[in-house]
């Protein structure tokens, strides 16, 4: 969600400020903008729409400067267009500031700003901070003492890149609740939201952490907290490819995704599973091991596809360690005053790690005094740095916006931890050695189910112009219902439901007609005739019925229009398959639909605000 590019050093800031946005472009936004410095004079360039549009119109400029910083901007306050875009600057038009986040108190800085004179004009929060940094100047502060008085005075969160005229030789760049990281180069420097807008330039990396404020120069850099104490900054190298964030000959970054999780399934679990004993090794939760299993009870705390995972985590840790386990929306969890006792566990997953709501219900969770515990893929976020102890999913860079592999992976990691605790409890060793050879075949098995590609677009041209879609399944397959339902509003607009199959009756059957799409999750299990059971409920409404069915079954064609046969496992894993079928259908639709499925409108891929 929004993003943050700056270059300070010998070479023209221009084209590197530019291929940095561009590789920010995944994680949404409505408009984007840069501001350079030069000979103590400056140029602002911004515009509605994509990146390409804004280097359209630098083309002509021919600016050269060695000093820059952009944005892309994801809207919170103030509709999308050219004049909310960022960068925001001062009534000089010399001081310029790129942000991320949310300023709440916005309102009352700007009030007491207009009192000093201050005009605005702008919708946006973050123009609050230019003035309110101008005005610090005013009284004889230098830039960096003036964005510090600033932030000391801010309520909310922002990552934030500022440039100056009058101090031509360096970048501001603080952090409070949103990403923001320093690039190290030789004889220059780089500040981004993302490794990935850097990752050409250099693998040197320093993450900020809340409360720091940094001067970044083309040769060095300091650092501080916003109440002014000096602080040490480690240097990490990265090891992420230029390679792992392009589409690799794909159309698309989502069916690119889709199509590595053989690969991303088979990385979260390598070197996990030890096969002997029926057992996981998780070297981030080797030091709470006993205190896991040990819990009281398991709180899952996620938001969209990491929730739906999380859903299918609970069915998991219930059924096998008989641990009480609620899965609670992070956006609601930390405003709802929860209760958390000694001895409770709380999982915070995320894909991204900085994930805002999460981050925020972790921190809220740390302070009463729970576990808490991270899952999430990125190395370094947010959320791996703030948990106690926690685990990485390995799934690699997820670019497009609509998650695909991630969840896959966080099944994995789910499926390791249940794994883990059921063995110190219950758990015989043949049964999770049963489990363990099961999880290992689980790659070969999502290949096979995407050789089924072709067939699944067929479907798709069927059902593109469909204005609505039911998705149905039961037991570990109902979350998998939510999340095909999810993927197909995020990326093809069409309105969606995910339901447990035996509630269709209880209210949803009502919207049942020729009109109305049925996916169902249906494959061999405990719950298959129950199913059976349902699908012939929306058969007898003349809804069309699409099937996602166990490769042994052929009774089930005679009974809908579709299948999609896939391999059979045990029920603990079925969601890692019956998932990939959906996530195909979603993407073939919408990309017949003619939409831009890796950035659908109003969605970001990390979402870093409240």
């Amino acid at each position: 969600m929004c993003g943050i590019v700056g270059y300070i050093g010998d070479k023209n800031c221009v084209p590197i400020l530019i291929n940095g946005l561009k590789r920010l472009e995944y994680r949404g936004y409505d408009s984007a903008g840069i501001a350079v410095i030069f000979d103590h004079n400056s140029q602002i360039v911004k515009n509605k729409g994509k990146v390409s549009l804004l280097e359209d119109k630098l083309e002509s400029l021919h600016l050269f400067s060695n000093l820059g910083i952009g944005h892309t901007r994801w809207a919170t306050h103030g509709i999308p267009n050219e004049l909310n875009a960022h960068p925001h600057f001062n009534s000089e038009k010399n001081l310029y500031v790129i942000h991320n986040g949310i300023i709440e108190n916005y309102q009352t800085l700007k009030k007491g700003l207009q009192k000093l004179g201050y005009e605005f004009i702008t919708q946006t929060d973050s123009e609050v901070l230019p003035h309110l940094i101008d005005s610090f100047l005013k009284k004889g502060n230098s830039l960096f003492k003036s964005v510090q008085l600033s932030l000391n005075e801010v309520e909310g969160t922002y990552g934030i890149a500022v440039v100056y005229e009058k101090e031509p030789d360096k970048i501001i760049a603080a952090r409070k609740g949103s990403p923001l990281v320093l690039g190290i180069g030789e004889n220059e420097n780089f500040v981004a939201s993302d490794v990935s807008a850097i990752l050409s330039h250099t693998k040197q990396i320093v993450y900020l952490e809340d409360g720091d404020i940094i001067q970044v120069f083309k040769d060095h850099f300091s650092a501080k907290t916003i109440l002014d104490k000096d602080i040490e900054k480690e240097i990490h190298e990265i090891t992420m490819t230029l390679d792992e964030i392009d589409k690799g000959g794909y159309s698309h970054f989502m069916l690119k995704e889709i199509m590595e999780q053989p690969e991303s399934v088979r990385n979260s679990m390598r070197g996990r599973i030890l096969f002997d004993e029926g057992t996981s090794k998780l070297g981030g939760l080797e030091n709470v091991a006993e205190a896991l299993a040990a819990s009281n009870r398991i709180i899952i705390s996620a938001c969209g596809t990491s929730w739906h995972a999380g859903l299918v985590g609970k069915y998991m840790l219930e059924q096998f360690t008989r641990i009480p386990t609620e899965v609670e929306y992070a956006s609601e969890f930390r405003y709802r005053n929860p209760i958390i006792n000694k001895g409770d566990t709380i999982f915070f997953i995320s894909q991204s790690g900085e994930t805002a709501d999460t981050l925020a219900s972790l921190k809220e969770s740390k302070m009463r005094g729970a576990l808490a515990l991270g899952i999430c893929n990125v190395v370094g976020s947010s959320i791996a740095r703030e948990s106690n102890a926690g685990v990485y999913t390995h799934a690699g860079p997820e670019i497009g916006v609509a998650s695909t592999k991630a969840f896959t992976s966080q099944l994995v990691v789910l499926s390791l931890i249940t794994l883990l605790i059921a063995r110190k409890k219950y758990m015989s060793i043949v049964d999770g050695k049963s489990i363990a050879e099961e999880l290992s075949k689980i790659p070969d098995k999502i290949a096979e189910i995407l050789k089924l590609n072709d067939q699944i677009e067929e479907i798709a041209e069927v059902f593109k112009e469909a204005k609505n879609f039911l998705y149905l399944g039961r037991g570990y397959n109902f979350p998998v219902a939510l999340e095909g339902a999810l993927k197909l509003k995020e990326i093809s607009y069409i309105h969606a439901e995910g339901y447990p199959a035996a509630e269709m009756k209880h209210g949803p059957i009502a919207l049942i007609d020729e009109n109305m799409p049925a996916v169902f999750i249906a494959p061999k299990d405990s719950t298959y005739d129950k199913i059976i059971s349902n699908i012939q409920e929306v058969k007898a409404r003349r809804g069309k019925i699409i099937a996602v069915a166990s490769q042994c079954d052929n009774e089930i064609d005679k009974i809908v229009d579709y299948t999609i046969k896939i391999p059979d496992t045990i029920r603990i894993l079925m969601p890692l398959l019956t998932v990939i079928p959906l996530q195909l259908l979603a993407y073939h639709i919408a990309v017949k639909k003619g939409l831009n499925v890796d950035q659908p409108r109003n969605l970001a891929k990390s979402v870093t605000v409240e």
